[in-house]
Order: structure tokens, then C-alpha cells, then sequence
């Protein structure tokens, strides 16, 4: 039989396993693990010497302990699993040339030149509600883009003079032509085309941006390259102050100012976004009205993620890396490039066509005037569906589109101040003379970064498993006195413990028949000769 010393309570046990009483090997077993356990308050279990009120009374504290500390360890894990990021100031602050000065978007409030009547054509890029009251009937409309660049004010005349980085040149060197929900706008320092769309999944009647330059020593997540100089694209500059900004002189000529339109409103509109992100001026931009001198002061607002939750999900930490989402008309993923996206898709799949301005492939239709109210409903409709999505689950277009904010993000906060720009007492003393049929109309706007430096945000992990598992086994050990060690302990007498009385109970049976046979030949020999037994 095994050498090794037998406790009482293993004893016990092989001998009720020996008769089949399986409850009582169980028990001796509880009672083993209780008096050699190092949990506070289970040793009192298995003492004998307790009384049963005293064994009732430990029995109820333990378990409201083991109740109060399930509860915390719940509240604990419900920590961990939804709030395991924090955005929080970044430790240094980050300066301005380390990041793309804006893109700057502008679109003339003026969309149809006086001397041109297609109202009707380009009724898809004024004010929805001067169309209340009039009729079209035309449910597409493949040449809008092709009208509107016919009848709209071209970028030579509208930007009139453009100043970079305090080198005067002229617009045409820094602004392209984009499109647009305002119809034909013009943008600078945006990426171009090919780097921000995928070309091979969108039609091929117009292009979205005209930009040509590339950024192939700039991206959204990595920032510049080491090797890039100062005049890598996109633009950047050494500091704050409008001496390293953009300076534009704009124009909209009196000639061709138009009503029907727009109305009384003109001037134009700006929006300042990140270069890989594509415009959508309605939403969010500043006016420059006629006559007026605006100067944008821009306060960056950046948003890094560290590479420790790279190993969560994205509804963890609640953003996407640029590789984990895929956009299908979009190479970069923004999370107003995804809304965009998700937009079109809703649009076609209500009207069944999409504005000319969305990302569509070349199976899906444009939109015609008569389609106005239905696309301007979609839109609505589409926000609507958060509101609804958390009542009813079927609203669920929207949850579906999974628009999480990108991992690392930049936008442009900006402070504005604005005056009167008397440009007729300038251009006199310049010296200048302007022809009557001219008739212009100037605006001024001055674009620049506040200051030299500003304060990153960061995402980063508030509540990791380490932390975890350390308030759990504080909690633990405040209520139970238990360890990791506890744990190995109570593993081992409900896993290892059965097998080992399991096996010396089978040793004990395969050694029955030599001790009876033993037994025998003893009896045998006192039998034979009885004066041998002293």
C-alpha cells in the first residue's frame, strides 16, 4: 500500500467509498477542505467543538460577506467593461508644425450668375425653402455637375488674391475645385482624390476633388514623416499668427449678384476641416458677409489613442483605426467620411437616387430637382432614427452604419472677430483704378493658428485587467481574507483532491487480497503447529 501518511478525514473517506455512501465522501471531503482552508470563517464549519447556533451564525456571515463582495466585484467588472478608456491631456504640448494647417473649403453664396436663367437646373443647391411653391418634374438629373460649373463663379474671379505663408501668389496655385452639397466650392490643402477616395468603387461621370498633389510623407495616424521638410504637402507652417497663415481677398461681382436663389444672404461660406476629411459645408461653417473683413484665429483639436487598446474591440474604446473599418467609397476612414457614406446609402435606398454631391457607384442615379424634398426628408429621417433606434430596435439603418470617431482624430476649433473692410479706400491708395463695368465687391479673410503650441488630448486605458483583478482581490481579500493562492486551494479540493482519495481507495483494494492471503498462511501455520505460537 502507499507509504505516505493517511489523514483521518482521507481515511474516512476511502472507507465510505468503500461502501458506496458517495454524499459521505463528499462530506468528509468539505469537511477536510474547511479545516485546512486559509478563507477566514470556514474553519468554524468542521470544528467540532461549536455548537449548531455558533455554526449557523458563522454560516449567515459568510454568507452576506461572499453576498457583499459579489456585489462590489459586479460593480467592479461592470467598470472595467464599460468605461475602460479616458481622453485626458497629453503629458506635453504639441507644436502647430507637427500637424497640416487646415483645409480650408469656400463656397460663394452666389450659385447662378445673373445673365444665365436655369433656375430650374440648379434649383438642388438653394435654400429648400424658397422651392416650396414650385413645381419640377424632373426625377433625375445625370449633367447637374456639368450645369452648375457652367453657371457658377469661377474660382479666378471669386478668389481674386491669395497670400501664403506671407508670399502673395495667385489662388489658382493653392485652390481646387470641389463638389460639393453647395454645388461648386474651392479647397485648399486637402488631400487629393486619389488618396482619399477609392476611385474603382465610384462612377465615372465627374470627379468629387480635383486636387492633383499627393501626401505620401503625411498621414492621419502617423503624422509627417521624419524625412519630410516644411513645404511637404499637405501644407503646414512654424507658428502661430496671421504672418504664417492664409490671407484671401475674395470677390463677388454686383453684376452677377442673383436673389431667386439665396436669397438676401451673400457672401460666402467656410469651413475649416482636416485634410482627409471630405466637405460638407452645410453643417458646420462660417459666413464672410460682402464688405467685411473676417479673421479666423484656429485652435487645433487633436485626439490620440495609445497603442495599448489597440488590443480591445472598437466598441471598447469607442473609436476605429484607420485598417480595422472599411468605407467602401472612402480610403480614409473619418467619421464624417463614414456618416457621408452612410447618408448616400440611406438616401438611395428612400428615393432611390442620392444627391449629385454623395459618393454613389455608376449603377446609382442622380437625383433630380423633383427629388429635393425626398432626399432633404431622408436626411432627417435618418437622424431621427437615434432617437428612435432606443426605443425600437427595427430603427437600426443608422446603428448599422457603426460610425465610431476615428482613433486619432485632428479638427479646427476657431475664434472669430469681424469689421467693416472699406476696400474702395484701399484699392485708392494702392493706386488702383477699377473700370465701372467692373463693379466688384470684396470681402477679406485671414486664416492662422492662435498660438505656436497647443495641448493633444489622449485616449488611453482608465481600467486595464490589472487594475481589474487587483480591486478584485482587494475586495477579496477585505471581506474573505482570500488570495490567488485561496483560489488554488479551493481548485485543488474540488479537482485533484477526489482523484487522489479516488486512487489511494484503488491502491487499498488491489492490496486486499495479499493481506487475506496472508492472513490464511499465518492461520494455517498456527493450526499445524500450535507449540510455535509462544
Amino acid at each position: 500500500m502507499d507509504s505516505r501518511s493517511v489523514s483521518n478525514f482521507e481515511l474516512k473517506a476511502i472507507n465510505e467509498w468503500d461502501k458506496g455512501n458517495i454524499w459521505r465522501v463528499i462530506t468528509s471531503l468539505f469537511l477536510e477542505y474547511c479545516s485546512n482552508s486559509s478563507v477566514h470563517g470556514v474553519g468554524y464549519f468542521s470544528c467540532k467543538r461549536r455548537t449548531l447556533f455558533e455554526k449557523i451564525w458563522w454560516g449567515v456571515m459568510f454568507l452576506l460577506s461572499l453576498y457583499g463582495c459579489g456585489r462590489l466585484i459586479q460593480n467592479i467588472y461592470r467598470k472595467w467593461d464599460q468605461t475602460p478608456v479616458i481622453v485626458s491631456f497629453a503629458e506635453k504640448s504639441t507644436p502647430v508644425w507637427q500637424i497640416p494647417f487646415p483645409a480650408v473649403t469656400i463656397c460663394p453664396e452666389m450659385k447662378v450668375r445673373s445673365h444665365f436663367d436655369l433656375f430650374r437646373s440648379v434649383a438642388q443647391v438653394c435654400d429648400a425653402h424658397i422651392l416650396e411653391d414650385t413645381q419640377f418634374n424632373q426625377t433625375e438629373d445625370p449633367n447637374i455637375v456639368e450645369k452648375l460649373k457652367n453657371v457658377s463663379m469661377p474660382l479666378e474671379k471669386a478668389l481674386f488674391f491669395c497670400k501664403w505663408r506671407n508670399e502673395g501668389g495667385f489662388c489658382t496655385d493653392y485652390f481646387t475645385e470641389t463638389i460639393t452639397e453647395e454645388g461648386i466650392c474651392f479647397t485648399f490643402n486637402a488631400q487629393s482624390s486619389e488618396e482619399m477616395l477609392r476611385s474603382d468603387q465610384l462612377h465615372k461621370d465627374y470627379q468629387y476633388i480635383t486636387e492633383n498633389r499627393t501626401s505620401p510623407l503625411w498621414s492621419l495616424e502617423n503624422g509627417y514623416a521624419e524625412n519630410s521638410d516644411m513645404d511637404t504637402y499637405p501644407f503646414r507652417v512654424l507658428g502661430g499668427g496671421a504672418r504664417a497663415g492664409l490671407f484671401l481677398l475674395l470677390n463677388l461681382n454686383k453684376f452677377d449678384r442673383e436673389l431667386k436663389c439665396r436669397g438676401s444672404v451673400q457672401g460666402f461660406k467656410i469651413l475649416l476641416h482636416s485634410s482627409s476629411e471630405y466637405p460638407q459645408v452645410s453643417r458646420q461653417y462660417f459666413h464672410v458677409p460682402l464688405h467685411q473683413e473676417v479673421v479666423i484665429s484656429v485652435k487645433p483639436e487633436m485626439i490620440t489613442t495609445s497603442e495599448g487598446l489597440r488590443e480591445y474591440t472598437p466598441e471598447r474604446r469607442q473609436c476605429f483605426y484607420n485598417e480595422e473599418r472599411h468605407l467602401r467609397y472612402f480610403k480614409v476612414y473619418m467619421q464624417q467620411n463614414c456618416e457621408l457614406e452612410c447618408l448616400s446609402n440611406y438616401t438611395l435606398q428612400k428615393c432611390g437616387c442620392v444627391k449629385f454631391s454623395m459618393p454613389r457607384d455608376a449603377n446609382t442615379k442622380v437625383c433630380g430637382a423633383s427629388q429635393i424634398q425626398c432626399y432633404n426628408a431622408a436626411e432627417d429621417d435618418m437622424l431621427l432614427e437615434d432617437v428612435k433606434y432606443l426605443v425600437d430596435k427595427s430603427f437600426d439603418f443608422r446603428a448599422k452604419c457603426n460610425c465610431l470617431p476615428g482613433c486619432n482624430s485632428l479638427k479646427y476649433d476657431a475664434e472669430i472677430s469681424q469689421t467693416a473692410f472699406d476696400w474702395k479706400s484701399l484699392i485708392n491708395a494702392y493706386g488702383v483704378t477699377l473700370d465701372e463695368d467692373e463693379d466688384v465687391q470684396f470681402s477679406r479673410l485671414s486664416i492662422y493658428f492662435k498660438e505656436a503650441q497647443f495641448i493633444t488630448l489622449k485616449r488611453s486605458e482608465l481600467y486595464g485587467l490589472t487594475d481589474f483583478l487587483a480591486n478584485c482581490g482587494g475586495v477579496l481579500g477585505l471581506f474573505m481574507g482570500v488570495s490567488l493562492l485561496s483560489l488554488v486551494e479551493m481548485i485543488y479540493y474540488f479537482s485533484i483532491r477526489p482523484f487522489t482519495i479516488f486512487y489511494a481507495y484503488q491502491e487499498r483494494k488491489r492490496h486486499e487480497p495479499n493481506l487475506k492471503g496472508l492472513l490464511v498462511n499465518a492461520n494455517n501455520v498456527i493450526i499445524a503447529n500450535p507449540t510455535s505460537v509462544p
